[in-house]
């Protein structure tokens, strides 16, 4: 959940990364954390947490990127990471068209389970590999249109749109979280003004008299 104050426009925000193993989840947030990127594939246990803070429209955020394990069998375990997460990067390796189909599944699950009240980037990770593509672009960004996400592609290895896509997440959480914090204070409101019109009803004293009254 966002949190933040009038005073300071702090906001903290919750994204998690998910996607099929070896699809690069790991090695995105590394690049965009670190700046670094390591050739190795690196397997991950259950889930990593990684903090990042940047400066946004006058707004410090601070987000809490949850990188959560690929294999099928700690699949289970994704309702723990992503429950209450502001915003999802579900990423797919654009030479591998089974991971694509994964991202549907994921994408799926985090709308019976969050509705819209989570941002969501798709994202086509190992651009530089494009020779070898075999998921259609056009075809994956009107699959993003379509679920009301962003369509990014990366790559961790040449550092390619990869700060782009968390700063647009950033962006798109911060505008949901402003639309949020208005909507409640306009509904506090308007309950109060009922709640003084109300009052103000009862004190009203009653000088109609009924025509059977004696005068």
């Amino acid at each position: 959940m966002a949190n933040s104050t009038n005073t300071n426009e702090s906001y903290n925000f919750k994204v998690v990364l998910l996607g099929e193993g070896c699809v690069g989840k790991t090695s995105l947030v590394i690049r965009y954390i670190e700046d670094k990127f390591n050739p190795k594939h690196i397997s991950t246990i259950q889930a990593s947490f990684l903090t990042k803070k940047i400066n946004l429209d006058g707004s410090r955020i601070n987000l809490s990127i949850w990188d959560t394990a690929g294999q099928e069998k700690f699949h289970a375990l994704g309702p723990i990471y992503y429950r209450s997460s502001n915003g999802a990067v579900l990423v797919y390796d654009i030479t591998d068209e089974d991971s694509f189909q994964k991202v549907k599944c994921w994408v799926k699950e985090l709308r019976k389970m969050l509705g819209t009240d989570i941002s969501l980037v798709i994202v086509g990770n190992k651009s530089d590999l494009e020779k070898d593509r075999h998921v259609d672009l056009d075809l994956a960004k009107t699959y993003a249109e379509k679920v009301k996400a962003m369509h990014f592609q990366t790559s961790a290895k040449l550092n390619e749109g990869v700060e782009e896509m968390f700063l647009a997440l950033a962006q798109k959480m911060l505008e949901e979280a402003k639309l949020k914090a208005a909507h409640e204070i306009s509904l506090t409101r308007r309950n109060s003004q009922r709640v003084v019109q109300v009052v103000d009803d009862e004190n009203v004293p009653n000088t109609n008299k009924s025509c059977c009254s004696n005068s």
